[in-house]
């Protein structure tokens, strides 16, 4: 199989505004040099970055589903290499009932993927699943080049798109995680790992490790417990500020609205197209992971906080989960979930269910969800009719084109929280402070102006209501 990814191409004059396009130039520029950064120091650094310099063959064993699936999970494999920076030479599929406890694949198998490396002259061989320390020993040992499972992989594309200190320290701590146990796994091997660090900074992590050799096992061990003790206390100080923004930003009153999804889905085009916010927008796997919040106002006037997530994928990491867990908390505390779909993708139902699986390991699976097809222009009528069929109460978009916006931006209205408290007030024109208020955080119902100031019939929080009471008619 062979599958090639193609970054979109933006004239300078017909650019949108909104897609972060200074953001994704420099991005796309970047790629162009990769591999001969000045700060790097030593030769393994280089070679452990280097992914996406690399020629790879994908392995993946179908234990269970149709073929359909396995096909799409290593499409998917694909994509994630791609966006990595590898060159996908050949895509390979095994069935099993389980995989192999040595080798992943089946050990007559193995002589069969070291005949396609050497012919197809791949330097790396990415596997469909994440690897015990022995597997990707073995593998390394019998196939001659190197081996990369699907978490390694996620791992290395994540260290690559954080920009945010939050977000590096995040990626840092999930990708030491990963390396700890398999330090000596990976025998003589490891050595592109402790020479120095990834993207993430620090003591490095990521993809295709080796290391300094058995000497050095307890010091690299000793080295990277400190590390990640120092990244959980940094990260924790960090989710104490985010905590602090979350509670003021709850007890102004102003409800929040969290778009969760699959990678590349469409989140941040979608908040885009609702919040003007000017967020990266990349045709890529996991192009964004710091989160974005902006205020945006519902159609009677309601204000709410829109934030966008980090993008979700099958067999998502844990050590992600775990690491990201304060950012992903920020869907569990919305008041509402705007679950995007990737309507022209070949299984939505699937991106769905990985979905739902992770918001239900942050615990935001009992949050209102409001499900969005988006793509719906690059999509087919048959698949449409189909997911019409299946979600009948989901709104159907496209954020490229702005088809379904006002209907989105009615649904997204019609299910924020409303206040509780109705009351007639007559504010004094001097108090104009308070008919800001209530029409940031409350519902307008009526508004007359008179000789002593301004009627308002409107529902409010219980906090406004009660510092309203001396002016309620």
């Amino acid at each position: 199989m062979r599958n090639t990814y193609q970054a979109p191409v933006l004239d300078e004059f017909e650019a949108d505004p909104t897609t972060g396009e200074l953001e994704l130039e420099e991005r796309h520029s970047l790629r162009r040099v990769a591999g001969l950064s000045t700060e790097l120091t030593d030769i393994t650094e280089v070679e452990y970055r280097q992914l996406r310099l690399e020629r790879v063959v994908l392995v993946g064993v179908w234990t269970e589903g149709s073929i359909a699936d396995a096909e799409n999970s290593l499409t998917e494999l694909a994509a994630l290499a791609e966006t990595a920076g590898s060159q996908v030479l050949e895509g390979l599929i095994q069935r099993r009932g389980r995989p192999d406890a040595a080798t992943f694949i089946g050990r007559g198998k193995v002589d069969e993927l070291h005949d396609v490396v050497v012919s197809t002259g791949a330097d790396t061989v990415i596997c469909d699943g994440e690897l015990s320390p022995s597997q990707l020993r073995n593998l390394e040992q019998q196939t001659k080049v190197k081996v990369v499972d699907r978490t390694a992989l996620i791992l290395d594309i994540f260290a690559q798109h954080a920009k945010s200190k939050e977000g590096k320290a995040q990626v840092e701590l999930a990708q030491l995680q990963y390396l700890l146990p398999r330090l000596r796994g990976w025998g003589e091997t490891l050595s592109r790992q402790s020479g120095g660090s990834g993207r993430g900074g620090g003591a490095g992590g990521g993809v295709g490790t080796r290391g300094p050799g058995e000497t050095k096992l307890e010091t690299d061990r000793r080295r990277i417990n400190n590390r990640i003790a120092r990244l959980r206390r940094e990260i924790k100080a960090m989710r104490t500020v985010r905590q602090t923004k979350r509670s003021r930003r709850q007890s102004s009153g102003v409800p929040a609205v969290a778009i969760a999804g699959y990678t590349n889905a469409g989140k941040s085009s979608l908040l885009n197209r609702l919040t003007q916010a000017g967020v990266l927008v990349e045709d890529a796997l996991f192009a964004t992971l710091d989160p974005t919040t902006r205020r945006t106002a519902a159609e009677d006037g309601r204000v709410f906080t829109l934030s966008d997530t980090v993008g979700f994928v099958r067999h998502l990491p844990h050590q992600i989960v775990e690491a990201f867990r304060s950012t992903l908390e920020e869907v569990a505390q919305a008041d509402l979930v705007v679950h995007v779909v990737d309507g022209a993708h070949p299984d939505p139902e699937g991106q769905v269910s990985a979905v739902r699986e992770v918001l239900g390991e942050v615990g935001a699976d009992k949050i209102p969800e409001l499900l969005v097809i988006n793509k719906v222009d690059a999509a087919d009528e048959e698949s449409l009719l189909r997911l019409k069929r299946a979600w009948p109460d989901a709104v159907f978009v496209s954020a490229h084109s702005g088809t379904g916006i006002p209907e989105l931006h009615a649904a997204i209205a019609q299910r924020l929280p409303r206040p509780a408290v109705d009351l007639r007030v007559l504010l004094p024109y001097d108090r104009g402070d308070l008919v800001a208020r209530i029409h940031r955080s409350g519902q307008v119902l009526n508004t007359r102006y008179t000789d002593e100031g301004t009627e308002l019939q409107a529902r409010v929080d219980e906090r406004l209501a009660a510092e309203l009471e001396s002016f309620r008619d």
